[in-house]
């Protein structure tokens, strides 16, 4: 008995033993051999970073002259730390600070507050930063408000005042570049998961929109950090980190100012004279490029003032952005607007004609109207003139040439029972020329415009069919008149085909081809320069605040034109025809630099928003001089009714900006600007 006893207690003891030495084994582990990991687990947990952004680059033109800049503000900040000490939580502090900023206490208190401290619904302009570091009421305090609440510092604990830098836009020139420049806005919840990689703080400001998102990461630097440590009372213990702000890159676009003002006055002109003509004349655009591909100008209308967003804008000011009533000023349509090019888009056709053996020299009869099975179509002022060869077609827009080249095109090709590999010398002729794919540029957001060729039919067929063929249930009354109707039928039983009218329409730039300003301007400057698409370049290089160049954006060449010279060389004396003897004569009529260009006047299918019917697109697309090119103009106007009178009168005026006449001092009077300008550093 004695035996058994004594070996329990033994067994009881090496248990225990075991036990010690294991617990001891573990503690020595957490606290030596692994302690440096959890001693800065704890250090993340009770540390806290206050940021400092860094100073934004500015962004400036060829010239020099500043486009976007930093200017001085006082900023009033709440110290939540502070704040939060206070019996009522400062809300009675915060009553006196919006008192004398003259500002809605509901907006005050909500601008204090973190995000997630209140319900979605009231989160508008709150705090998406940390209550360790100052939280902005408002950057545009007066001197005189921030002196009443610095001299009486004991009715306002937790309120204090500091200079601020805020993003401007100065237009010294009067130009605005809405839709170059862009905005920059406080940082999101997206921006912060993005999916590569990047680091942001809550309280930076980063691009939003154009450049200033395009290039933000040279733009922004690199913020400052102070990490301090707080106890378990959230008291500041010590400061752990203290790294200074580096400022931001600078930027230098391609765009010259006093051009930019000059196409966005034109471009508005435009606009108006569309009106004061009888159509509608709701939005426009306008691009200048050199033949290198860099842009010079670049406009959009409607635009708006950038300066809005400075300190954030109002619910009424995002709502009418956005209207279409107000014609979406936040839209660029430069490169993300898609319309129909019209007869601009005949130089396709007629090197797709050259691809077809067809006989560019030859006549080719001009009726003013042709048919093929039961529809007609029609020249646009519907008259003949008779035997013409294809330099005056393009001078005079013949449409019903092409009606005819690409109708037997089709038949050649099989109809509507296309051959296994057929030809489509006008389809393979627009995709050389960049037609359906974006051009590059280096702005967020561009759109491909549309080329409709048998895949894209087949594509648009399968998302369309179940609505055509049950059209009566699905269309609104509105839609429900016999040609419609008819439309509906035919697109149902071979919407998939490229039927006859598609591939008509289409050689005259009507139909579905879409495309956009900028890619108008890329394809007349492959024409202008040989043969080279150019991918368009806005910003120019990145320059450090000390003026060391960083990179040049050296020009880029795309693609090549497939076209042989002799048909480019035809390209090019047709232009120049369009305006000695063309469409275009009587509006570029004494006019000095040599234009060669096409004007354009596309029909729009559809309904205004008060159900009038929409008036025709104008284009006109450019270079010049016509025999030593430099320059590349496009003007589209959305409803501006004929390409001659409203876009061509737009483009004329600026090469008078670009070449100095009728009055005016040449812009560029030795071509286009090609060193980088030294960048003065001081804000503005």
């Amino acid at each position: 008995m004695r035996d058994r006893t004594s070996t329990a207690v033994l067994v009881a003891q090496v248990f225990v033993i075991s036990l010690m030495i294991a617990l001891f084994g573990r503690l020595f582990y957490l606290q030596i051999a692994d302690g440096p990991r959890y001693q800065e687990a704890a250090l993340d947990i009770q540390s806290r970073d206050i940021v400092t952004p860094a100073l934004r680059g500015l962004i400036v033109d060829i010239s020099g002259e500043k486009l976007a800049t930093n200017k001085a503000g006082l900023m009033v900040t709440a110290d939540r730390s502070i704040l939060d000490q206070q019996n009522d939580d400062g809300k009675v502090v915060l009553e006196r600070v919006s008192q004398i900023l003259k500002l809605e206490f509901s907006d005050v208190f909500a601008r204090t507050r973190l995000c997630g401290e209140l319900p979605k619904e009231e989160r508008n302009g709150c705090w998406t930063g940390n209550r360790y570091q100052p939280i902005p009421i408002t950057k545009e305090a007066t001197e005189e408000q921030v002196l009443k609440i610095v001299e009486r510092s004991d009715q306002f604990p937790g309120i204090g005042a500091e200079p601020v830098s805020i993003r401007n836009y100065p237009s010294k020139s009067d130009e605005r570049a809405t839709h170059i420049l862009g905005y920059v806005g406080p940082i999101t919840e997206d921006d912060l998961n993005n999916e590569l990689g990047k680091k942001y703080y809550r309280n930076e400001l980063v691009g939003k929109a154009g450049i200033e998102l395009q290039y933000d990461e040279a733009l922004r630097g690199t913020p400052g950090v102070r990490t301090v440590i707080v106890n378990n009372k959230e008291s500041v213990t010590r400061e752990s980190k203290n790294i200074a702000p580096i400022p931001g890159n600078h930027l230098v676009l391609n765009i010259n100012a006093k051009l930019q003002a000059a196409v966005e006055k034109e471009l508005r002109d435009s606009v108006f004279r569309a009106r004061a003509n009888g159509y509608r004349g709701d939005s426009g655009a306008a691009v200048v490029m050199d033949l290198k591909g860099r842009v010079l100008a670049m406009a959009s209308y409607p635009d708006y003032d950038l300066n809005i967003w400075e300190n954030g804008i109002t619910v009424r000011q995002a709502k009418e952005l956005y209207s279409e009533r107000s014609g979406v000023p936040a839209l660029s349509r430069a490169i993300q607007g898609s319309f129909a090019p019209a007869s601009a888009f005949k130089v396709v056709s007629l090197a797709a004609a050259g691809a077809a053996n067809y006989n560019l020299a030859n006549t080719y009869n001009c009726p003013s109207e042709v048919t093929f099975g039961d529809r007609t179509f029609r020249n646009y002022d519907s008259k003949p003139a008779g035997r013409i060869n294809l330099v005056t077609a393009m001078a005079i827009s013949c449409d019903s040439i092409w009606y005819q080249i690409a109708y037997d095109e089709w038949v050649r090709d099989g109809g509507l029972k296309p051959k296994p590999n057929p030809n489509d010398n006008f389809f393979k002729a627009a995709a050389g020329f960049g037609v359906g794919k974006r051009t590059g540029i280096d702005l967020p957001s561009e759109v491909k415009g549309r080329l409709p060729d048998r895949e894209w039919k087949k594509s648009w067929y399968s998302r369309n069919k179940e609505f055509f063929c049950d059209y009566q249930a699905r269309a609104q009354k509105s839609q429900l008149t016999p040609y419609l109707i008819a439309l509906a039928r035919e697109n149902c039983l071979d919407g998939d085909r490229v039927r006859a009218g598609d591939m008509v329409n289409f050689s005259i730039g009507q139909g579905d081809v879409l495309m956009t300003p900028i890619q108008m301007a890329v394809m007349y400057g492959a024409i202008a320069n040989g043969g080279n698409l150019m991918k368009p370049k806005i910003a120019r290089a990145i320059v450090s605040p000390t003026n060391r160049v960083i990179k040049e954006m050296e020009p880029e060449v795309t693609g090549k034109l497939t076209v042989p010279d002799s048909t480019l060389e035809l390209l090019k004396r047709s232009l120049r025809a369009v305006v000695t003897s063309g469409t275009a004569r009587g509006v570029f009529s004494g006019l000095q630099a040599e234009v060669s260009g096409k004007t354009g006047t596309g029909q729009v299918f559809g309904r205004n928003l008060d159900g009038s019917a929409k008036d025709d697109t104008s284009w006109f697309a450019s270079y010049a001089p016509a025999k030593k090119p430099k320059y590349v103009v496009v003007m589209m106007v959305s409803q501006g009714g004929f390409g001659a009178t409203t876009s061509g009168a737009g483009v004329r005026r600026i090469y008078e900006y670009i070449f100095g006449e009728n009055g005016k001092k040449a812009i560029f009077p030795n071509g286009p600007v090609s060193e980088i300008p030294t960048i003065d550093s001081k804000t503005s």
